[in-house]
């Protein structure tokens, strides 16, 4: 008779209401998370100071400048020079202007040979790049051609850079 009464006992706790709350049924979903990045390019310049030109030294005057992109990974990118803003000036012939009406003509390039004009076009005379998310350097090669024969005086010009991606 013991027996018998412990399996009733067992019987009545199992029907007892706490019992059902550890036999609840469950169900499950599932949802998505999501985000979009977008390409993102950014390009910083230094000026190019090509110093003090002497046309009697018979050389080129040789200077250089820094160009620093920082792009999304991955992102293929395309460095351009404009002509400047010297009047009559191109992306192959390009002029700085001085008082009183004098001209020095220079020339970008993106190779140390100077023999890559850089300029405007893209896939033709740009320089091209794939972004990693960090800085990357590109350096511009100038060059005043020797013996031009100007006025004394200060010479400007200005450059736009700009990246397409």
């Amino acid at each position: 008779m013991g027996m018998k009464r412990f399996f009733v006992v067992l019987m009545v706790i199992g029907m007892m209401p706490w019992a059902a709350l550890h036999a609840q049924q469950t169900a499950q979903t599932t949802f998505r998370v999501t985000a979009r990045v977008n390409a993102l390019c950014e390009i910083t310049a230094t000026d190019l100071d090509f110093g003090t030109y002497t046309a009697q030294s018979g050389t080129p005057l040789l200077g250089t400048t820094l160009l620093r992109a920082t792009c999304t990974p991955n992102t293929t990118y395309n460095i351009g020079l404009n002509e400047g803003t010297s009047p009559g000036a191109t992306v192959n012939q390009r002029k700085m202007v001085g008082a009183p009406a004098g001209v020095l003509n220079y020339q970008l390039y993106s190779d140390a040979t100077h023999n890559t004009i850089w300029g405007n076009t893209t896939g033709t005379d740009t320089v091209t790049g794939v972004g990693t998310g960090l800085t990357q350097d590109h350096t511009v090669f100038g060059s005043v051609p020797a013996s031009q024969v100007i006025p004394a005086g200060d010479y400007t010009d200005t450059i736009t850079v700009r990246i397409y991606y």
